[in-house]
């Protein structure tokens, strides 16, 4: 379980760590320092030191983390010592891009049912997947475990989705739509607006000099 303390920023540099070790361990590097995941991840030897004492002590003072050994672990801290099941709500191009992003199975999550509401798409075949009508989501869900729900819908069916996610039984859903959602306390809930972000990118671009 999470420590309560720790912050969702530590949660994230946690997850960059882990980046980080996977490169090291695939050039065969053996021990790490703090100031190699610092250097790396941009931030302070202390901040790294500080977000792995929460979960108890690792490596030597002076010599360092072992690579294969540390990642073991921050895999465990971050609940990818296992599958997760997950379910996608809505077929267009992102929806695909997701669902056939090898990087989500690689880290362990497994896309086991695809749901739209267009009828020129329900039906279709993706890899070894049919995609549900989403009238079917509260059975598929129950009847495939699914866990997570990943919303990728236009903007106004995007609550109604994440009504039924819920009330199917998933605890953990990641929001693409471009609109807040409305969850309660004990589900999780991430917010991707890929419009925000590239827009943050253009202001940033328009104003650099100061214009």
């Amino acid at each position: 379980m999470r420590p309560a303390k720790i912050s969702e920023s530590a949660v994230r540099r946690l997850s960059l760590y882990l980046r980080v070790l996977d490169a090291f361990e695939l050039v065969g590097k053996t021990t790490v320092s703090s100031g190699d995941l610092a250097e790396v991840g941009g931030m302070t030897p202390a901040q790294v030191r500080k977000d792995l004492s929460h979960f108890g002590s690792f490596g030597k003072r002076g010599l360092g983390y072992p690579v294969s050994e540390l990642r073991e672990r921050v895999t465990e801290i971050l609940g990818l010592g296992r599958r997760w099941r997950v379910g996608l709500v809505g077929a267009g191009k992102l929806g695909a891009a997701l669902f056939f992003y090898d990087g989500f199975r690689g880290q362990g999550f497994d896309v086991v049912g695809v749901f739209d509401n267009d009828t020129g798409k329900i039906g279709q075949r993706w890899g070894r997947l049919v995609v549900e009508d989403i009238e079917s989501m509260d059975r598929v869900v129950r009847a495939t475990r699914i866990e997570m729900g990943i919303i990728v819908t236009p903007a106004l069916s995007a609550q109604p989705v994440a009504d039924l996610l819920i009330a199917a039984g998933v605890e953990a859903i990641l929001n693409f739509a471009p609109t807040r959602l409305r969850v309660p306390p004990e589900i999780t809930l991430r917010n991707v607006n890929l419009e925000i972000e590239v827009e943050s990118l253009a202001f940033a671009l328009t104003h650099e000099n100061g214009v």
